[in-house]
């Protein structure tokens, strides 16, 4: 099993969702949902999985869970 981690920072209750990926391993999501509850987290995990082309299921929050730069690992 292949493991990579990711360097997220999220940008809730925008506009628009979208993703941009800043280098192969760093993206900067913007994504309509609050920032409560795990609503952010959740979109934003949707949107990269949808990016990396994988089911969200293999992707880990693995740290900032309550801050907007987070680190999620992808298993393949």
């Amino acid at each position: 099993m292949i493991e990579k981690f990711y360097k997220l920072r999220i940008h809730p209750k925008s506009k628009h969702s979208k993703i941009f990926a800043k280098s192969k391993d760093t993206y900067e999501i913007w994504i309509k949902e609050p920032a409560e509850r795990g609503l952010a987290n959740k979109a934003a995990i949707a949107l990269l999985a949808k990016e990396l082309n994988i089911p969200a299921k293999k992707i880990m929050l693995i740290k900032g869970a309550t801050s907007p730069s987070k680190i999620v690992k992808v298993f393949q």
